[in-house]
């Protein structure tokens, strides 16, 4: 158990013939004493300055875990909406190249009909052709024909239509 400034205060020495001088020892003891409660009081102050530091290091401590866990839980959200990002991201071209292929099909499909369309036509505008140019080949061989030289030989007397009409 350590001495206290009382317990050296109140030390008595047996007393010998040619001891010590007994104010040297007094003295000395005086001294001791005055030196022993200030490396006391120094060390009460140490230790509740070790508390207080002990307390903030457990605070700061504290928050070093709150932070640590507040980093990994971000850094979880983080991977999260990464994730879900890439998902969406897929879901997207996913749907773009549907829509894709549904355009490219109904173009094609469209392509199809119109070149139908236009073979019609081409037969339509051949058998067109083809008739108009029977009847415009008729129509000059009607002009060609020797009727109408027998229709000019032919000739109308006036007076007949007016003879009669009398």
């Amino acid at each position: 158990m350590p001495l206290t400034p009382i317990d050296i205060h109140n030390k008595e020495f047996s007393k010998g013939f040619r001891g010590y001088d007994e104010d040297e020892v007094n003295e000395f003891l005086d001294q001791i004493i005055k030196d022993y409660e200030l490396i006391l009081r120094e060390k009460k102050e140490l230790e509740q300055k070790l508390n207080e530091v002990d307390d903030r290091l457990g605070h700061f401590n504290n928050i070093e875990g709150t932070l640590n866990k507040s980093i990994i839980i971000a850094q979880e959200a983080a991977e999260e909406v990464k994730r879900n990002a890439q998902k969406e991201a897929k879901l997207i071209i996913k749907e773009a190249e549907k829509n894709a292929d549904r355009i490219v099909n109904d173009s094609l499909s469209k392509a199809r009909k119109l070149a139908l369309e236009i073979e019609d036509l081409k037969k339509q505008s051949k058998v067109f052709r083809t008739r108009f140019k029977m009847l415009v080949e008729a129509q000059l061989d009607l002009l060609g024909s020797d009727d109408w030289d027998h229709l000019m030989e032919y000739e109308v007397d006036a007076t007949e239509f007016a003879d009669k009409d009398s």
